[in-house]
């Protein structure tokens, strides 16, 4: 037998209810996909703060944070990104199990990297978020200036220039942070949220 077959999953003395007693609110998984520059990140960080000073557990797993960690060993390749979107989507459902509320603000630009993130986390838990923005708007808000490289053909596989990004057919909340205040889609996700996690 070889080793990864003597793995066994371990259940603990705590579960998931007890912790969700004990936090007052259940868990859940929301997952923030969109073009850079849409305002994903911005609108989970605000909405992080506000969770945590209503008295929610929150926590926000940050594209540009996990290349620094987890991901860092990773490049941007179609294969390098599904990788990427795989190991949130585990560690997300680890969060999901012990009471937390999670955030994850990715492109994930394809639907089949996404799919995959529902089936490891579980549709019951994973609701996505469609933050839309015309790529005109994205680009004038990018100030790292990856649209304009990537424009010159100096980024490769840049989502939206010279990568694909696969809409969502049937988000289950769309923010449109073109026609919103920040504020706007901050509360309209808030509330989004409150309705999945308040049972």
């Amino acid at each position: 037998m070889s080793e990864e077959k003597k793995i066994k999953k371990f259940k603990g003395e705590v579960s998931r209810q007890d912790r969700a007693a004990l936090n007052g609110h259940q868990s859940a998984v929301f997952w923030f996909t969109g073009l850079s520059g849409s305002g994903k990140s911005t609108i989970a960080h605000a909405l992080e703060k506000k969770l945590f000073d209503n008295g929610f557990r929150a926590y926000v797993f940050d594209g540009d944070n996990v290349r620094h960690g987890l991901c860092s060993d990773l490049s941007f390749s179609p294969v390098a990104r599904t990788e990427n979107n795989r190991r949130i989507a585990e560690v997300a459902k680890l969060f999901v199990e012990n009471g937390t509320i999670c955030m994850c603000a990715f492109i994930s630009p394809l639907k089949a990297d996404r799919e995959m993130a529902m089936e490891i986390i579980g549709g019951e838990d994973f609701h996505e978020i469609f933050v839309t923005c015309p790529l005109d708007v994205c680009e004038q808000r990018d100030v790292k200036g990856f649209y304009k490289l990537a424009r010159e053909g100096k980024i490769k596989n840049y989502t939206g220039i010279s990568a694909p990004y696969e809409v969502p057919e049937n988000p289950d909340l769309l923010v449109d942070t073109d026609k919103e205040t920040l504020e706007e889609s901050v509360n309209r996700v808030f509330e989004f949220i409150l309705g999945k996690v308040k049972k």
